[in-house]
């Protein structure tokens, strides 16, 4: 009786060791799995993301539109022979600089000065029988107050007279238009500016006829930029003509540096009608061009300053995202963290972003690094980066 009973009571404790036991195991594994479940929200967020980030900034800036242009010479002329001849001489060198009216060619004149003397001659045959028809008239007068000549033969004496004064005339045209001719003998520069390269050598025969010419000059000081817009610009431009009643001030760039200037202008012109073709409209400007960093054919970039100052948010334009809901940014939240901005960008000009909606003034936006950042995402200020930036936007 007694061993039995120690038996059944050695089974009640190791089956309640059992259950102690198992109901351990149970809880542990619940709270590993609630521990798993529910894991810290910023191991969740990953290390924080090195960026480089600036501020939204008010600053007066002033309206520019911006557009491609070609310079073009502010005149140019090809020189061409304006009778037939052989050319004698060429007196300009290729490439250098000429003045309005010096000597460029000299075609033979022998052949013009023998027609020029021939007229002359005539001349001065039909001023000789001239005279003497004049004292002829005098005489036939005298005679006639006498009534020793008939009025028949005065009225042919005053005929003859003026039939050779008109000879006389005739004369003199033609010797003005001789002497014309031989003036085209000379070529002179009829403007100032750079030669191009000799298309006709000395010793050829020239005709008024040819197409090439002898050489072309360009005016290249000063000079000029044909330039486009779009059509939308029309109403602006005229606006701001309008207001300040004097030209508006052109700045050129080469294509490849908007830093520095290649030179500033003034427009001169605005077209009378838009290209239909392309919805633009066509501008000139001219440009003193004493260093000659302005050169024909050349292609600039152009800004065209509308005089039209005002307030405005702004930011680096790298710092200016897109996709296909349009342009954004990256704002910094106060917890540190980085979201999705849309803005409205106005026009970018000078590496400024000009916004118009989305962020307000003194807000932080991330500069560089956007690429490694994703909503939600947190950041850590480059020092850096941030050092260097802010330098070089002084």
């Amino acid at each position: 009786m007694t061993t039995s009973f120690i038996q059944k009571r050695s089974t009640l404790l190791i089956s309640a060791a059992v259950v102690v036991l198992v109901g351990g195991g149970s809880w542990t594994l619940m709270h590993r799995t609630d521990a798993v479940a529910a894991p810290n929200p910023q191991a969740q967020q990953g290390p924080a993301i090195s960026v480089t980030t600036t501020k939204v900034e008010e600053r007066d800036v002033p309206l520019y539109l911006t557009g491609v242009g070609t310079v073009t010479a502010n005149a140019s002329v090809t020189v061409k022979a304006r009778i037939d001849g052989q050319l004698d001489k060429v007196a300009f060198t290729e490439g250098q600089d000429v003045k309005a009216g010096q000597l460029l060619a000299q075609i033979d004149p022998r052949a013009l000065q023998a027609q020029l003397a021939q007229v002359q001659a005539q001349q001065a045959k039909d001023q000789a029988q001239l005279t003497n028809a004049k004292i002829d008239l005098q005489r036939y007068t005298t005679l006639r107050q006498q009534d020793a000549a008939t009025q028949q033969q005065l009225d042919t004496q005053k005929a003859l007279v003026a039939q050779l004064e008109a000879s006389v005339k005739t004369d003199e045209a033609q010797i003005n238009y001789a002497k014309v001719q031989l003036s085209y003998t000379t070529i002179n520069a009829p403007i100032s500016g750079r030669v191009g390269a000799r298309l006709v050598d000395a010793g050829n025969i020239v005709h008024a006829t040819d197409v090439n010419g002898l050489v072309v000059i360009n005016q290249i000081d000063p000079i000029t930029v044909q330039f486009t817009l779009p059509e939308e610009a029309v109403p602006a431009i005229n606006r701001a003509q309008l207001t300040n009643h004097k030209s508006l001030k052109v700045t050129a760039y080469a294509r490849t540096n908007n830093k520095d200037a290649l030179g500033t202008g003034n427009l001169i012109l605005l077209n009378n009608q838009i290209d239909t073709t392309s919805g633009t409209v066509q501008l000139k400007a001219r440009f003193t061009n004493p260093q000659h960093t302005l050169w024909p054919g050349q292609y600039v970039n152009v800004n065209l300053q509308m005089d039209d100052h005002g307030v405005a948010l702004t930011l680096p334009a790298a710092a200016i995202q897109r996709n296909q809901e349009g342009t954004y940014v990256y704002i910094i939240k106060a917890d540190e963290t980085a979201a999705i901005q849309p803005v409205v960008v106005a026009r970018i000009q000078d590496g400024i972003a000009v916004i118009t909606k989305g962020v307000e003034s003194g807000q932080r936006v991330v500069l560089d690094g956007q690429y490694k950042l994703k909503p939600g995402s947190r950041i850590v200020e480059n020092k850096a980066n941030a050092a260097a930036a802010k330098g070089s936007a002084k």
